[in-house]
């Protein structure tokens, strides 16, 4: 097996839900050897989330899970019994990362705050993903995607003016506070590697959102600063035509655009004598409502011809930006995906063999690779604790007393 970037790399996963989970996904599936710690009584709550296997309610067959936790080892550990922290410091003495997302002051209170974590294992890296952060008036609020992305000036920007804000799509910013985090954790990491010295990394959340990807809320904040005032929300309308879904034969298509792609659109609409008139071309056509209707008739007379496979791939033959809107199915099905390996297969247990979204990126030496389905609830305990010395007498006891 060809090696991996991060082998031999030890992370201690105490994350839960999303966001942390699908950061220490990202680092497992670059061969760091994540064992994900869960409580004995019911583990990780996203075992409580669907979409489930054929609709069964079940821990072991919630898809969040088994997606989130691929390629992890899972081991059960109560960390409000003496024994519990007392075990989790012998693992932190064989261990890189530490990643947690517990409440903040959590940590501190089950005696395991980075400040005596580092003086067992000085090169230790802690990332700490958080709601609002370690400090702060707002460091123990509560709070949810919805609650982020109102905070954070995602919804007030987005929708019509004379409407009620909204909010994006669900989960898509927790994935993306996943994303940070696992950045974050590797670059403090490699400064450990380099420098000899861990770090403790305080992950907020509504930091991550609020100075993240590019997006409609960074343009408010320059403009604000530029001319104190808020920028009005982006319409459709704004953007030119044609932009969107349209529908066609068999489903729907998406294009994009404009001004940029006007010449190369005539052409693939068949450069009628109608679009070749100069009233397409003024400064304000792109903004003229009655133009835009009359185009977008023209161009549902062209798509209502063309399956959108068709639609895609006559738009792509004149360079014009466009795609069939694609079910789950076709995109499974898709070749181009399929010939680049974006999807894995895993047999789990109690699932059976299932297909995943896999890896994120491709590197050409050290590939992505997960062999391993998500862990079932403690699962790994015998393997990992063997390895910081306790035999299975040792964990029987254990778990009668309700440790693991």
């Amino acid at each position: 097996m060809t090696e991996q970037a991060l082998r031999d790399v030890r992370v201690l996963d105490l994350t839960q839900y999303i966001a942390g989970p699908f950061c220490t996904k990202l680092l497992a599936g670059y061969g760091a050897d994540v064992v994900k710690i869960e409580r004995p009584d019911g583990g990780d709550p996203a075992r409580k989330l669907g979409p489930f296997y054929r609709d069964e309610v079940q821990p072991e067959k919630s898809g969040l899970f088994l997606y989130l936790n691929m390629e992890k080892r899972g081991i059960t550990l109560n960390l409000k019994h003496p024994i519990g922290v007392s075990i989790f410091k012998e693992l932190v003495k064989k261990t890189d990362i530490v990643v947690e997302s517990f409440r903040p002051g959590v940590m501190s209170r089950l005696g395991l705050d980075y400040e005596t974590l580092e003086k067992i294992n000085p090169k230790l890296v802690m990332t700490s993903i958080s709601n609002f952060g370690q400090t702060g008036p707002y460091r123990n609020y509560k709070t949810s995607e919805l609650i982020l992305h109102g905070m954070g000036e995602q919804m007030i920007s987005a929708g019509r003016d004379d409407r009620e804000p909204v909010r994006a799509g669900e989960t898509i910013s927790l994935h993306e506070v996943g994303i940070t985090a696992a950045v974050g954790t590797l670059g403090t990491f490699l400064g450990s590697v380099f420098h000899g010295v861990g770090q403790h990394v305080d992950m907020s959340m509504m930091e991550a959102l609020t100075a993240g990807a590019p997006n409609h809320k960074n343009t408010c904040l320059i403009a604000y600063q530029y001319c104190g005032e808020e920028q009005p929300r982006v319409l459709e309308e704004w953007t030119g035509y044609p932009h969107g879904a349209f529908p066609c034969q068999d489903g729907y298509f998406s294009i994009y655009g404009g001004r940029v792609y006007w010449d190369r659109i005539v052409r693939m609409l068949g450069e009628s004598e109608v679009l070749t008139d100069p009233k397409w071309t003024t400064p304000t056509a792109q903004s003229d409502p009655f133009l835009k209707e009359e185009f977008v008739a023209l161009l549902l007379s062209w798509s209502m011809q063309h399956t959108k496979q068709e639609c895609m791939e006559i738009a792509q033959e004149y360079r014009v930006p466009c795609v069939a809107a694609q079910e789950i199915s076709e995109v499974v099905a898709d070749p181009h995906f399929n010939e680049r390996g974006v999807f894995i297969e895993l047999s789990h247990p109690v699932v059976g063999k299932l297909k995943y979204p896999g890896r994120p990126f491709i590197m050409s030496e050290t590939p992505f690779q997960v062999e391993r389905p998500a862990p079932l609830l403690g699962q790994h305990n015998q393997e990992v604790y063997a390895e910081v010395g306790y035999s299975g007498e040792d964990l029987a006891h254990l778990a009668e007393w309700r440790v693991i």
